[in-house]
């Protein structure tokens, strides 16, 4: 590229391209880090494989822009942390998401050298790094979406027919402590029956049953919780409420990034389902209340 080819860039574009050019110094960092803390040997390879790709696009950058840009460390560490915590798969699928943009960019400037093959480059790489990559945690998914899932629709219900037919929020916490805990041990145990019976060589019945009731107690403590701090019931129960949604919204992005699945249809069918049966769950417990006429 030459001096008057360069003079020719509008000001809007060579924003754009030392804008790139930063993601592309960001990301091969990212992905050689990731590449660090992966204990796998096929991922190690695949996120060298990416990480030399990118450094290749910010050279290809640079040939256009005629300058060096620091990478942005923020996002380094934001990603070097969300592998740690949320696994590999999600890190990267959620690095995928944002880099969809460069390669719209990318595929809109193919005019400029470099850029075409750069915007195939992108486009190859999530299809390289999640169809390779493989996590424990992500087997277990199914696992863990069971005991989300029962222990959302069933514990927020329960909690809800609670509040009106006990109303007192240390005997809501107490008796739906009791139900919630029962109920993790009865959902893991048909997990590992389950998961037995099915004879799969991916899943330990063990590991499913355990992935299985974590979920559930975990969420069992998030919905009672109010219970214990408050002592109003009906705020109690509105938190709660307001915990049950918290949960699914973080869980079904989790899942929508990792699965690549759609997030709205997923967050707002098991809204609904959840939010349905605590309704039906508290019109229940006052009918009892007022049918058997018994006052907690």
């Amino acid at each position: 590229m030459d001096k008057m080819q360069e003079q020719n860039y509008s000001p809007s574009l060579l924003k754009q391209l030392l804008i790139f050019q930063k993601d592309e110094a960001t990301s091969e960092i990212i992905y050689r880090k990731l590449a660090e803390i992966e204990k796998d040997p096929a991922n190690k390879e695949i996120l060298h494989r990416i990480a030399a790709d990118e450094k290749k696009h910010y050279i290809a950058l640079r040939s256009h822009t005629k300058r060096d840009v620091s990478p942005n460390k923020f996002r380094i560490s934001l990603y070097v942390w969300l592998a740690r915590i949320f696994g590999l798969t999600f890190a990267v699928r959620q690095m995928e998401i944002t880099e969809k943009d460069a390669s719209a960019t990318y595929t809109q400037h193919e005019d400029l050298e470099h850029l075409s093959e750069m915007a195939r480059d992108e486009e190859l790489h999530e299809q390289q790094l999640i169809g390779l990559i493989n996590e424990e945690r992500l087997e277990y998914m199914s696992s863990v979406v069971l005991g989300l899932n029962d222990a959302l629709v069933e514990f927020t219900g329960a909690l809800a027919g609670f509040t009106l037919a006990l109303n007192d929020t240390k005997l809501i916490a107490l008796t739906g402590s009791i139900t919630g805990i029962a109920a993790a041990l009865s959902m893991a145990s048909s997990e590992y029956l389950s998961t037995k019976s099915d004879k799969d060589p991916s899943k330990h019945p063990v590991k499913a049953a355990i992935y299985t009731g974590i979920a559930y107690i975990i969420t069992v403590v998030a919905l009672v919780m109010p219970f214990i701090l408050l002592s109003s019931t009906m705020l109690a129960l509105g938190i709660m409420l307001i915990m049950a949604l918290l949960i699914i919204a973080f869980f079904n992005f989790y899942y929508s990034v990792a699965r690549n699945e759609n997030f709205k249809r997923r967050f707002l069918e098991m809204a609904v389902l959840s939010f349905s049966v605590a309704a039906l769950s508290f019109l229940i417990g006052y009918l009892l209340k007022t049918v058997t006429g018994i006052e907690a």
